[in-house]
């Protein structure tokens, strides 16, 4: 293990389109039918349910629906922190629960899928990532959200991409070295803009790293009036065709105030969910994964946030199976390191 290339476990990466096959097709009666079932049950546990972006139109929608809430994964721990509900419902990937969980500790949290898992998390195992940071000792740690409690208890400071740079920044002018993890693209992002001095270690979103240059420039070609939004954890050539770069909440902000009729967009396309009622009379395109050296193993959707369906929705609130734990050590830590994020982001306004 290097400095800069530390060693990156393999995983095997599930396939959206085989995912989607998979899930059960409901007629609207039965969808109907189904989502009625599911607000009485929630109602009937106190339960509230708490989506992600990037889960699939059906549980934004019942979210909203039912008074839960739709966000990015800090965002959805902190609203069932602050809610009266005593079991939370997460439906997005195992990370999520668990950030839930360490912000929460007196409530049942739940999730529709254990076997949601995450690229960043699954590329940094506590196992090869804890010796990388004793071996630089001197580099205070910054870990992305898409990381397990036990990374986020080995941190000094846990991110958001909305927030990733101005803490970085803020570090730098203090005269930290940091250690960054997990995702390269987001570090590499990050390190050019603030100047930073900074080891990386060398993750990456497989829905975000699929995005072609080549047939992005085509798109654009295309269609020159759209406006090109993108999230940082895309590879570098990706970032210099965006007008705007951020995190998933800045995107959908962008689509609203930019006078742009057209965007073409690079992150997962289940948030043209949130988009389209940010901007409803403005045209969303996702951005290619297709192109030379395509793989298309996320088609620009996440296969882990597709496990999330209604179907099993239902099943974990008739049996309460899939309840998130977290040893309540790594749990403290691990509160320790995003609080300490909280307190910058309230400081500089941003919460």
């Amino acid at each position: 293990m290097t400095a800069t290339s530390p060693i990156i476990p393999t995983f095997k990466t599930p396939i959206t389109a085989q995912i989607e096959s998979l899930r059960p097709h409901y007629s609207a009666d039965e969808k109907e039918a189904l989502k009625n079932e599911i607000k009485k049950l929630l109602k009937e546990q106190d339960a509230v349910l708490v989506a992600h972006y990037y889960v699939d139109q059906d549980l934004q929608e019942l979210a909203e629906e039912t008074g839960g809430y739709i966000s990015d994964s800090l965002d959805m721990a902190k609203f069932g922190n602050q809610h009266s509900a005593k079991t939370l419902i997460v439906a997005g990937v195992r990370f999520m629960g668990e950030t839930a969980k360490i912000l929460t500790p007196e409530k049942r949290v739940l999730m529709p899928t254990l076997d949601a898992e995450c690229s960043l998390d699954l590329s940094c195992p506590i196992e090869e990532f804890s010796p990388f940071c004793d071996a630089h000792p001197d580099h205070t740690v910054v870990v992305y959200a898409n990381t397990s409690a036990d990374v986020k208890a080995r941190a000094d400071y846990v991110v958001t991409s909305g927030i990733a740079l101005d803490l970085v920044s803020w570090l730098g002018k203090q005269g930290k070295k940091v250690l960054w993890a997990p995702d390269k693209h987001l570090g590499n992002y990050i390190q050019k803009v603030s100047g930073v001095e900074m080891l990386r270690w060398q993750g990456a979103c497989i829905v975000h790293d699929e995005f072609k240059t080549r047939s992005l420039g085509e798109l654009i070609e295309k269609h020159p009036e759209a406006g090109v939004l993108v999230h940082p954890e895309s590879p570098d050539e990706i970032i210099a065709l965006a007008d705007v770069v951020g995190s998933t909440t800045q995107i959908i902000n962008a689509a609203k105030e930019l006078p742009h009729q057209k965007f073409i967009v690079a992150t997962d396309k289940a948030i043209f969910y949130k988009m389209k009622q940010a901007a409803p009379n403005k045209k969303f395109i996702a951005a290619p994964t297709h192109g030379e050296g395509a793989t298309c193993t996320s088609c620009a959707h996440c296969p882990w946030m597709a496990m999330n369906g209604l179907h099993n929705l239902l099943e974990v609130l008739k049996t309460g199976k899939n309840e998130i734990f977290v040893d309540e050590k790594v749990r403290l830590k691990a509160f320790q390191s995003t609080q300490r994020m909280l307190d910058f982001a309230n400081n500089l306004g941003k919460l």
